[in-house]
């Protein structure tokens, strides 16, 4: 799924689009205890409840593309009978009418999801009778030829609200707030089947995760059958390993610099694809080699790769490896922090034996806040 794939189905959490059938929730304490089950047409909600629920919908489908958001495909085993795909496209295809189904789904999240406090799993169905679209890109209602059938699970922790006072108008006085449990935005969810080519993809689901360092393996592996793949910190931290070792003892400033900004003009020449930039084994070779690395240096890079990295069809997202804001350079002593386009501004120099990193310093210089004026060239030390 790209981005373009994810609004649409975003743009059916509304009233005037609304595509969804039925909704099924149940509440589970801190010791994974149902204490309440909901079940019932989503049309048939207050209206107040629907626009929350439609702000829970599209948070389970926001974030950045490769990072919060991550499309997973099904192994070959779990599509096979009794595979978790089969199980996730029976729940699909009972529309969330089925009692048993629907338990056996909520006690498979109470025993995979690690959460030590209150929760609320959400599940809905939807049915999209997908609009045609015209040579101008153009929507057209009336030529419909396919529905996407789905589900859509969001876990939301459920907290204690901040205790203070408030007003009551009905006695007329500041008083103190009762404290209520809240439904806070989902820490994680996913989209079955997912959104491929505005079309049905039941070998692939798209995983939603707040907070993408923090992985929910068991959600992952077992709930849904799916290989865990690796975490933005885990793909930059990779990619740097690689990198270090490739080099080995040429990894020095210049070359470092000179990736990087290979790395940022790649994303900058895709910036209007809906899809994200992905990096595989050969393009990592590739970007090396754009940016100057020596032949010798590659021919050991297929070998040590596969040592670094287990999946050898891994990909990195490129704007997980890479910060499009700012180039920072660090030492023990000093952070410095460039626009990507400024790079140029900083070179490394050895002077006297030692090594040094020299900024280009213009006019405005200023040390917090406060405005300083540069040496002109005549005040320099004859040194």
């Amino acid at each position: 799924m790209n981005k373009k794939e994810i609004s649409e189905i975003k743009k059916l959490f509304t009233t005037s689009r609304c595509a969804l059938t039925r909704i099924c929730g149940c509440y589970v304490d801190a010791e994974k205890n149902q204490k309440t089950k909901l079940k019932e047409a989503f049309l048939s909600l207050p209206e107040e409840e629907m626009f929350k629920y439609f702000n829970i919908f599209r948070k389970t489908l926001s974030g950045t593309l490769g990072k919060n958001l991550v499309q997973m495909e099904f192994p070959l085993e779990q599509e096979a009978p009794g595979g978790t795909q089969e199980f996730l496209l029976q729940l699909r295809n009972s529309q969330l009418k089925d009692d048993a189904l629907i338990e056996e789904f909520y006690q498979k999240v109470i025993e995979n999801y690690i959460n030590p406090e209150n929760y609320y799993i959400i599940l809905i169905h939807g049915a999209y009778d997908i609009p045609a679209k015209g040579s101008d890109n153009l929507e057209m209602d009336d030529a419909s030829d396919y529905v996407y059938e789905f589900l859509l699970c969001s876990i939301c922790p459920v907290k204690l609200s901040k205790p203070g006072l408030h007003y009551n108008p009905d006695a007329n006085i500041i008083e103190n707030l009762i404290q209520d449990w809240i439904v806070e935005a989902p820490d994680v969810g996913f989209l079955f089947p997912a959104f491929t080519d505005r079309n049905t993809d039941i070998h692939n689901l798209m995983y939603y995760s707040k907070k993408p360092d923090v992985i929910q393996t068991d959600i992952i592996n077992t709930l849904l059958g799916c290989r865990t793949p690796l975490s933005a910190r885990s793909q930059k931290e990779t990619f740097q390993t690689i990198i270090e070792e490739t080099l080995d003892n040429s990894c020095d400033f210049e070359t470092v610099m000179a990736i990087q900004d290979t790395l940022n003009e790649m994303i900058e020449e895709r910036k209007e694809d809906p899809e994200p930039v992905v990096l595989d084994k050969y393009e990592v070779k590739r970007l090396l080699a754009d940016s100057g690395v020596e032949n010798e240096k590659l021919e050991e890079f297929d070998e040590l790769y596969e040592s670094v990295v287990a999946d050898d069809n891994a990909g990195f997202v490129a704007s997980n490896v890479t910060s499009t804001r700012a180039c920072e350079i660090r030492t023990p002593d000093v952070i410095i922090k460039v626009s990507p386009e400024k790079t140029q501004l900083i070179e490394s120099k050895i002077i006297d034996g030692i090594p040094y990193l020299l900024i280009q310093a213009t006019d405005q210089v200023e040390i917090n806040g406060i405005s300083v004026r540069p040496p002109k060239p005549d005040e320099r030390s004859e040194d």
